[in-house]
């Protein structure tokens, strides 16, 4: 019953001092906004990062031949030369995977083209890719315009090509229609029936000089040269990658009739880094976000210790009396620790409401579709007001139950 009374005669003073502790809130306030507000909004870019990777390959691994194999000697030791994986075991691999997920294969047919129409040709730095339809879904890349390929496209190995932005600004005039043109490739006329979207600077030096073909022209344009392919594999979620690439070593490992126990031909990679790096990114922010938010919290709680020890001061009579008539100094201390911690929490409640408005402002910015409500920095910001209040209140509630009932009684 005396810490339910010490609340209501807390309470009762922050009423009757209401200006004062409206103020004092505000400073708490506007900490708690800067902390939850920043983490608010790098939740919200965290979740458009998120939504964004799902479209863009991240739950996709890639199979490939493993590196380092050209007899060089390292330490003594010389490296084993792996054999490429040629067409027939991406073949086989596709025919045999059961798990759902959407396969596609590529191969560099060249990575320094040269492609021209009519007068203009473009530098001799162009890649060649040769593949499927399921090239764009795994790669996570997007048509400006035009058309993907058909399964037709890739079974006859017609002449038709996707093109990167940079080869469009260099082959054709500003005013031109790309599609149904003609380029030429290694000799070969190919139609243009798609046009990627601008990949940007973070997606590579090469990523808009890019000629995509159908695998099968790809094969027939490079009969001189032995191709080395890769597998990439789309699947549904994040939370099944590990089972998909289990059964996608094992199945390849039959495939490539690589010995069991021994080491394995092919590399099977999870294609997350920049997922990881963008985490790690966003992880930075969280903790300049919270540094922020603390610094304020720390100005604020350093302002309501000032407070309190004035409020001590106004009070002095008010303890003597409440001494008087039996008020041990630990119900004292309590009745002052407590102003203080209600005092944090009005403004720590204000502060949520603030930070998480301004937050979902800011990420609206970022284009997500959901309102935000970060449970776990609400739940942090509450507690950090209550170790706030008591680090700014101890020591005013202290020097309070320590003021002697005679001369407080007699202070004027």
């Amino acid at each position: 019953m005396n810490l339910i009374n010490n609340i209501e005669e807390s309470l009762k003073a922050i009423k009757d001092n209401l200006l004062r502790t409206t103020l004092t809130a505000l400073i708490i306030a506007l900490g708690i906004t800067a902390l939850v507000g920043i983490l608010t909004a790098i939740d919200g870019i965290q979740a458009s990062v998120d939504d964004s990777f799902a479209s863009l390959g991240v739950n996709s691994f890639t199979i490939r031949k493993k590196r380092g194999g050209n007899r060089r000697s390292q330490q003594g030791r010389t490296e084993k030369n792996y054999p490429p994986i040629r067409y027939s075991d991406v073949r086989s691999f596709k025919k045999r995977y059961n798990y759902p997920a959407q396969i596609s294969v590529k191969t560099f047919v060249t990575r320094n083209a040269e492609v021209k129409r009519g007068s203009k040709k473009t530098n001799p730095n162009t890649r060649v890719i040769g593949s499927d339809e399921n090239y764009l879904i795994t790669e996570g890349v997007n048509l400006s315009e035009g058309r993907n390929f058909s399964a037709l496209d890739i079974e006859k190995g017609t002449n038709v090509a996707i093109i990167g932005k940079e080869l469009i600004n260099t082959l054709f005039e500003g005013n031109e229609k790309p599609l149904s043109q003609e380029i030429v490739v290694f000799g070969s006329r190919f139609q243009v029936i798609g046009i990627l979207e601008d990949q940007g600077a973070a997606a590579g030096d090469n990523a808009n000089r890019r000629v995509i073909i159908p695998i099968n022209k790809g094969r027939q344009l490079a009969t001189n040269q032995a191709l080395e392919y890769t597998i990439t594999a789309n699947v549904g979620g994040t939370g099944v990658i590990d089972v998909a690439m289990g059964e996608a070593t094992s199945l390849m490992q039959a495939v490539r009739q690589d010995p069991i126990g021994s080491e394995l031909s092919f590399e099977i990679e999870e294609k997350k880094s920049l997922s990881e790096q963008l985490g790690e990114i966003t992880g930075y922010l969280r903790i300049g976000g919270f540094a922020i938010g603390l610094i304020t919290l720390l100005g604020a709680s350093i302002a309501l210790m000032n407070i309190m020890m004035v409020s001590v001061t106004e009070r002095t009579r008010e303890i003597g009396v409440r001494k008087a008539l039996g008020a041990t100094p630990q119900r004292i201390r309590q009745q002052f620790l407590m102003e203080a911690i209600v005092i944090c929490q009005i403004g720590g409640i204000a502060g949520v409401l603030f930070g998480m408005g301004i937050g979902n402002v800011v990420a609206r910015f970022m284009d997500v579709g959901q309102f935000i409500v970060p449970w776990l920095w609400i739940l942090s910001a509450l507690l950090i007001c209550i170790g706030v209040g008591i680090f700014s209140g101890y020591y005013p509630a202290y020097k309070a139950s320590k003021l002697d009932p005679i001369e407080s009684l007699r202070f004027e």
